[in-house]
């Protein structure tokens, strides 16, 4: 299995992650924070036209259960989705938390890990 789950979309940045947001909001999933990584990366001088956001989204619920398991969990929270524009197409992905917490070796996390991953992927399908 791949680490990532990624999916092409011929929607905008802008329009791909208005999208996004509003699926995963549909799925009790809130988007804490965007890093405007490009702005950033120029802001401190060097030449970078790759337009890329990082959001970090979290459901609060299955955050709480995994945390209160395991505090290294934490490790990987929030959930990162990532959009970003390349070659003309904009691209939304992210890491598979059933991946990252496979790391852990703490199986009881992966039944979480799994519904959190299932609900995120319907989410970037849905936003695609």
């Amino acid at each position: 299995m791949d680490f990532q789950y990624s999916v092409e979309t011929t929607k905008s940045l802008d329009e791909a992650i208005a999208a996004i947001e509003s699926a995963l909001k549909e799925r009790s999933f809130g988007l804490l924070w965007q890093l405007d990584l490009e702005s950033k990366i120029k802001a401190k001088g060097i030449d970078f036209n790759l337009p890329y956001r990082v959001l970090e989204v979290c459901n609060p619920h299955e955050a709480s259960r995994v945390l209160t398991e395991d505090p290294l969990a934490g490790y990987f929270l929030p959930c990162k989705i990532v959009v970003y524009e390349k070659n003309g197409k904009t691209h939304i992905g992210m890491p598979r938390p059933t991946v990252l917490m496979d790391l852990m070796d703490h199986p009881s996390l992966n039944e979480t890990a799994k519904r959190v991953e299932d609900t995120l992927i319907a989410a970037i399908d849905a936003a695609k």
